[in-house]
């Protein structure tokens, strides 16, 4: 059995991220890779869609200039043969803050001979927004 798809793109995107080491995932990443990670892209630029491995890997390296991954745990994953899509809790700091950042997500990815060509990642935003803030958020009542 060969190893997944997924395991050798996640470690070369964390050692992007923590050690700016983009050599290892631009091999993991289809020139042609349709990316996307919905979230606040006001609060944070490196978010939201991009396209082609270029684009991509300058995201990377933003997010690397801002954050460091220090834990993840994938609470569910479901593989398929070209395919992944998993449940996540990330441990980040803000490097311009030392701030710490716990982050729930969800990812669904897609695979073309060995490496990424498309995936959407759904960030819980509205908990990221509240931590980056340093308070609680307070929305009006809708409905009764």
């Amino acid at each position: 059995m060969t190893e997944h798809s997924l395991w050798r793109f996640s470690r070369a995107l964390h050692r992007a991220i923590n050690e700016r080491q983009l050599e290892d995932l631009q091999t993991q990443i289809d020139d042609d890779v349709d990316w996307v990670i919905y979230g606040p892209i006001d609060m944070f630029p490196f978010l939201g869609a991009r396209r082609g491995k270029d684009a991509v890997l300058e995201v990377c390296r933003q997010v690397s200039e801002n954050v460091r991954v220090r834990r993840f745990d994938r609470e569910s994953i479901v593989l398929g043969e070209d395919s992944a899509a998993s449940m996540m809790r990330y441990s980040l700091t803000m490097l311009d803050s030392n701030k710490p950042i716990n982050l729930r997500l969800a990812h669904v990815a897609q695979f073309k001979a060995g490496r990424l060509l498309n995936i959407r990642v759904l960030l819980d935003s509205y908990d990221l927004v509240e931590q980056t803030l340093g308070h609680p958020i307070h929305l009006p009542k809708i409905g009764s």
